[in-house]
């Protein structure tokens, strides 16, 4: 991850190379308030981890929010609400399980929501989070 100061925001990137092409940040931390943007499920090299697996591919998104939470200062405690986004809402349940082992103690706010598709159709499923960092931490 590569983090840099902007006014007072600071800002995490992955080194995706699609950051500064489409002009934005892994996550930024403005404050007490960390939000990690849309996380895909790629691997170091760019490609799709867990083609054709909702399971496989949540869990690699929230490999991805969770390292960008860490370099923002935050932590998965400090998570207060997450959007995760399906290319076929009849697949919650593999994305749900994932989901469930990391936040079944913390219980953020959640919202599950069809689209019609990414970026890349090998996606199935992309991560959003919001994280809240305890003011004695901020």
């Amino acid at each position: 991850m590569d983090t840099q100061q902007n006014r007072g925001r600071q800002l995490v990137g992955s080194g995706s190379p699609l950051e500064p092409e489409i002009g934005f940040s892994r996550a930024v931390r403005t404050g007490a308030h960390v939000a990690v943007a849309g996380t895909a499920p790629l691997a170091g090299d760019g490609t799709t981890v867990g083609r054709g697996d909702v399971y496989a591919q949540t869990v690699r998104c929230l490999d991805i929010a969770e390292a960008a939470l860490r370099e923002a200062g935050a932590r998965l405690e400090d998570v207060v609400r997450t959007r995760v986004l399906l290319t076929d809402a009849d697949r919650w349940r593999e994305a749900a399980r994932a989901h469930g082992e990391r936040f079944t103690g913390i219980r953020p706010a959640c919202t599950f929501v069809e689209v019609s598709r990414f970026i890349d159709p090998e996606w199935l499923v992309e991560i959003e989070v919001d994280a809240v960092v305890p003011q004695a931490e901020a």
